[in-house]
């Protein structure tokens, strides 16, 4: 029987009953992390990866460094990784580029957005360009010649309600998106509230998967996504952010007393990160 690939796994769950569950991860560890906990996939964030870096997410790094993280973690995780590969790092030829290597480093999907070069993270207080819509299709449609596998699914970001332009904007970019071959469509909201994917939904009438990033509406319980018709949920940057916590948590408090003795209950003990690192599977090799 033939091994099913990373990419059928994802395109199977996909299409199943129920949402697919996935995390934001910015290296192998957090993404390993995310499967141990029982996360269905991992998203590669780019705003995550560029956190890892010391960057803003500005389109600063280059498609090489995106896919060299994006690598690791799938060659860590049993799990499938989906790619943010921001505005597809230039034009449709860039893109068809970008589709050969990840789909070549095993990595199950990419999704990329509606926003000129260079992006902006959608939650930055700054203006947000759209490319335009037929512009932005033709790179899908190139994106999806390009594929050499069935399975490999090219996810479509419209930023159209980031941009202020609306769900009416959204909408009418999406089925254009989906009629250019996008296997899902990531309709991105920052409302405090899941208004807007909520009448995005209720129009959208499932043509194609919704995916959505409940960053600014976290309240929002992974029941009611899948009533609406969500296919998927990315928890994009809360490993990040909680990382971030703990570990300033720990340090100011090492700091302070002059040893670890404070946190030493509440930080993972080093067996945890052995069996992460499958220390065990690697000694059996030298056996």
């Amino acid at each position: 029987m033939q091994h099913e690939s990373k990419a059928g796994l994802l395109r199977r769950r996909l299409s199943a009953p129920g949402v697919v569950r996935v995390a934001g991860a910015h290296d192998a560890l957090s993404a390993l992390v995310a499967e141990d906990v029982g996360f269905d996939a991992v998203w590669a964030s780019s705003l995550a990866i560029s956190a890892s870096r010391g960057l803003p997410d500005m389109s600063l790094l280059t498609m090489t460094d995106y896919l060299q993280a994006a690598g690791y973690m799938n060659d860590a995780c049993r799990v499938p990784v989906i790619a943010d590969c921001d505005t597809g790092f230039g034009n449709a030829v860039n893109v068809a580029y970008m589709v050969r290597q990840y789909e070549a480093a095993g990595v199950a999907a990419v999704c990329i957005e509606d926003k000129v070069f260079p992006k902006r993270n959608s939650f930055v207080h700054t203006e947000q360009v759209l490319e335009d819509a037929d512009v932005f299709a033709r790179k899908i449609e190139v994106a999806k010649r390009t594929q050499r596998g069935d399975d490999f699914l090219v996810i479509a970001r419209t930023e159209a309600a980031i941009a202020g332009l609306g769900v009416d904007e959204a909408l009418r970019r999406a089925h254009r998106y989906v009629d250019a071959g996008a296997d899902a469509i990531l309709m991105h909201s920052k409302s405090r509230q899941p208004d807007e994917v909520l009448e995005f939904c209720d129009a959208w009438q499932c043509r194609a998967p919704v995916v959505v990033v409940p960053t600014t509406y976290f309240a929002w319980h992974v029941d009611d996504a899948a009533k609406a018709g969500v296919s998927m949920v990315i928890y994009a940057n809360q490993a990040l952010r909680a990382s971030v916590s703990s570990m300033g948590h720990a340090l100011r408090q090492t700091l302070a007393n002059g040893s670890s003795v404070p946190v030493e209950d509440c930080i993972a003990p080093m067996a945890d990160i052995f069996r992460l690192q499958r220390v065990d599977e690697w000694l059996a090799l030298e056996s």
